[in-house]
């Protein structure tokens, strides 16, 4: 079976953008913030911070002990979409995406003579080429090659930093015994622990399960799926939809009082919003989440949920989250992180407007101040409740998650 995909995973992409912007972090251990706090944890690490153990969630006071010369900064999301999209550009002046899986990961199909070893590694090593040309000498990149995407993702993740894997089909599936299980893609703590229940315990033993078997651990069809994937099968994408829309953010030092707090979950409220009518989606529920600093007892947080008819107005939301912020308990302490998410998610198109309010009179200006604000920057006009906010929680990148500039931005440079 030839060779059908080829994939591509940037190394330590936001910390070496910022080595590559500033070229006096090159060959320093980076850390990348959230929020310049002792409190958060690096959301990225330079390649040359994953050397002392360092990673993505190592604490930043873990990450002083393990490296105490390591340099912190800030995160700049709008700058890492900007980069992001010149690397698909110097990806797309090789040979067509096929798909942008995350921020710093994309895939394509080989095709016609691409598809055998001596070209399609050709075709790896011009990649990796362009994006040292076309967008920066820093941003290294890891590129798999294999029968099936699934694979040549986890070839990517076989050397690292600045490797080029192939799996061929006459390999599998000898080639991943030496893996461990959780190192391959659609394996987390949960799927693990069923499978250990089954008694596997190594991919050896995984790629020896039967499809029955493969069946009870991922509760359904997508064990057939992961049979066949592991041994180099096409498998289309299993379809997807978006179930909620949300934002997170770490508070700094000055914003943990409560009225703060609360400020910035309008800001994080109304970005939402915005999103989900860009999405075309009406939504039946807003949760609220709030994190506090730890106790003597440990970790302290608290969860809370308001159902309503599905819409999209902000003017509707606002009171919403007044309602559960005053349903929380007393706070145990400074409050470290907050977040809310618009969760049962419905097409706008498919709603059936509200007997009792059949007009939504405040869509014409919803629409008013998603237009400027796309326009002339997301704090142009906002409501009062978000004032204290509105220069917190910027622009967040979720794995998954590539924000639109057009949409998230917030002036940042």
């Amino acid at each position: 079976m030839a060779l059908h995909s080829l994939y591509v995973d940037l190394n330590s992409f936001f910390a070496s953008v910022e080595q590559q912007l500033r070229p006096e972090l090159r060959g320093r251990v980076v850390g990348v913030l959230p929020v310049m706090a002792d409190t958060t944890c690096c959301i990225a690490a330079s390649i040359d911070a994953k050397r002392f153990g360092i990673r993505t969630g190592t604490p930043v006071w873990q990450a002083k002990k393990l490296c105490r010369d390591i340099v912190f900064v800030q995160a700049r999301p709008p700058v890492y979409v900007e980069i992001h999209h010149r690397i698909v550009a110097a990806v797309e002046s090789c040979t067509p995406v096929s798909a942008v899986l995350s921020i710093d990961e994309m895939a394509c199909d080989l095709m016609g003579s691409d598809r055998e070893e001596t070209n399609a590694v050709k075709l790896g090593r011009q990649i990796k080429q362009a994006i040292y040309d076309q967008v920066g000498e820093v941003l290294h990149s890891s590129v798999g090659i294999a029968p099936n995407r699934f694979l040549a993702k986890t070839a990517s993740n076989m050397q690292k930093p600045d490797g080029l894997v192939v799996i061929r089909q006459d390999e599998l599936p000898q080639r991943l015994y030496g893996l461990k299980l959780g190192a391959l893609n659609g394996i987390g703590r949960a799927v693990e622990q069923r499978l250990n229940q089954l008694g596997i315990h190594s991919v050896e033993q995984l790629c020896h399960a039967s499809k029955d078997t493969l069946s009870r651990a991922w509760n359904g069809v997508e064990g057939e799926r992961y049979y066949a994937k592991l041994r180099g099968e096409a498998v289309a994408s299993a379809p997807t939809q978006r179930s909620s829309v949300g934002h997170s953010h770490v508070l700094a030092p000055d914003l943990r009082d409560p009225d703060s707090a609360l400020a910035v979950l309008y800001r994080l409220l109304h970005k939402a919003a915005m999103r989900l009518r860009h999405y075309g989606y009406c939504a039946g529920g807003l949760g609220l989440h709030l994190h506090y600093l730890k106790t003597d007892a440990g970790d302290a947080r608290w969860v809370d949920q308001a159902r309503f008819s599905p819409h999209a107005d902000t003017f509707k939301f606002n009171p919403a989250l007044a309602e559960l912020w005053q349903r929380r308990p007393p706070d145990p302490g400074p409050i470290l992180k907050v977040g809310v998410t618009l969760t049962d998610l419905v097409e706008h198109s498919q709603v059936t407007r509200d007997l009792f309010d059949p007009d939504d009179q405040h869509e014409p200006l919803n629409i008013v101040l998603d237009q400027i604000n796309q326009r002339y920057g997301a704090n142009t006009l906002y409501f009062g409740g978000a004032h204290r906010g509105r220069s917190a929680a910027p622009m967040r990148i979720a794995f998954s998650h590539v924000p639109e500039l057009q949409v998230e931005n917030d002036g940042e440079g």
